[in-house]
């Protein structure tokens, strides 16, 4: 059966379907992967269960890690914001554990970013406290790893828009940003800063290439693709959350001055047409 595509327009594609079923995104044709998948946190998504066993866990992000190193091309690259470990239901290496992961599927290693977003109200336990008993360790940081498919080197003849302040800042391997609150992004209880896929796409994309995020959520990815002259595909499974990024994406992006695909505009809503196109009855 064929995806439902939610929205899509020339340099967009919005596919309200499940990461695992999507024939909408073919075989070797993305340059970038830029995603935040659940944590298995329990976090009350709307389409998505988040206590499910670590065993599982782990199962479901090779599965989903398997379709993603089909898509993208011989050098593609992935960008993965996760938890560098997790104390909630016991400890377990999340960074570590992804890593060994996605090197079996075939992934080569690059590099570790250090996200330090500064955010210490994750904690959930002290352990033991002020004890040598049975104390809780627990860094305020996220992890983003950097992993390529065959070949880390890309054609240099295409165009790269990365200024030189922005190279040096980024290619040090700590960033220091602030999360997404929730009313920023529509009401997503999960989302990442637009900043976060900027920099991804500015420092490991080339102008005019394919981004896609198989976890798009309120729609980060596709905003920060469009902004910076990439062509942005997202795969939400849930239907409310693709319409908060449908929202996003029309206010956060200049989407006046792209061209839109006319042919594809007659089957949007009347309302989505009049904001892209306001001539559009």
């Amino acid at each position: 059966m064929r995806g439902k595509i939610f929205l899509d327009g020339e340099i967009f594609k919005v596919i309200n379907e499940d990461v695992f079923s999507t024939e909408e995104v073919p075989e070797e044709s993305v340059d970038l992967i830029v995603t935040s998948p659940p944590y298995n946190l329990d976090i009350k998504y709307n389409s998505h269960d988040d206590q499910i066993s670590y065993e599982q866990y782990l199962e479901f992000s090779h599965k989903w890690l398997s379709r993603c190193y089909g898509w993208l091309k011989e050098d593609g690259r992935l960008c993965l914001n996760i938890p560098l470990d997790k104390n909630k239901g016991g400890q377990q290496s999340i960074g570590a554990d992804l890593t060994t992961i996605a090197k079996k599927i075939g992934f080569n290693y690059h590099s570790t970013i250090i996200w330090n977003e500064g955010n210490i109200s994750r904690r959930t336990a002290w352990g033991s406290w002020m004890s040598a008993s049975a104390p809780y360790v627990i860094a305020p940081v996220e992890l983003i790893l950097v992993l390529y498919k065959k070949r880390w080197k890309k054609d240099e003849k295409k165009q790269s828009d990365i200024t030189r302040e922005e190279f040096m800042g980024w290619t040090n391997g700590l960033w220091t940003f602030p999360g997404q609150n929730k009313k920023g992004a529509g009401g997503h209880p999960a989302a990442f800063p637009v900043e976060l896929p900027r920099r991804c796409i500015r420092l490991f994309s080339f102008v005019g290439d394919v981004v896609l995020d198989p976890f798009l959520g309120s729609g980060s990815t596709i905003i920060a693709a469009v902004n910076n002259n990439r062509k942005g595909i997202g795969i939400e499974i849930d239907n409310g959350y693709c319409n908060i990024a449908r929202g996003r994406i029309l206010n956060e992006t200049d989407l006046e001055n792209k061209t839109i695909i006319k042919e594809n505009l007659q089957k949007w809503p009347k309302t989505l047409k009049r904001q892209i196109n306001p001539t559009s009855s």
